[in-house]
C-alpha cells in the first residue's frame, strides 16, 4: 500500500513539473540611444504527445523571442508581433510560434 502511495505521489510530481514554464517578458525599451538593426524573425515549435505530454511546449514563446533578437545580433525587439499556428498528427499536436519585430542594439 505504501509503495503505491509513493509511486502515485511521484507520478503526480512529474506531471506537475511538466506544467511549469518560463514566462515571456518583453522588455520595455527605456533607453533612447540604440541602433536599429532591421526586422528580425524567430520561431519555435512545441509538441503535445498523446495530447498530454509537453515536449518543448512551455518555453516556446521565450525561444522564439530570443531567436528573433539573435537573428540580427541585437539586444531587444521593438514592435513585436507574435503569431501561432498548429498542426495535428495521429499521436501528437504541434504548436509553432513565430515572433517578428524590429531588432535594436543598445549603444
Amino acid at each position: 500500500m505504501q509503495t503505491k502511495t509513493i509511486l502515485s505521489i511521484g507520478v503526480l510530481a512529474l506531471l506537475a513539473a511538466g506544467c511549469a514554464s518560463e514566462p515571456l517578458k518583453i522588455p520595455t525599451v527605456t533607453k533612447t540611444s540604440y541602433d536599429t538593426l532591421g526586422e528580425g524573425k524567430g520561431g519555435a515549435t512545441g509538441i503535445m504527445l498523446f495530447n498530454v505530454i509537453p515536449i518543448g511546449q512551455n518555453e516556446r514563446f521565450v525561444r522564439a523571442y530570443n531567436a528573433a533578437v539573435k537573428s540580427k545580433n541585437g539586444d531587444a525587439l521593438i514592435d513585436p508581433v507574435i503569431s501561432e499556428s498548429w498542426f495535428w498528427a495521429y499521436i501528437l499536436n504541434g504548436y509553432s510560434t513565430e515572433v517578428k519585430g524590429t531588432v535594436i542594439k543598445y549603444k
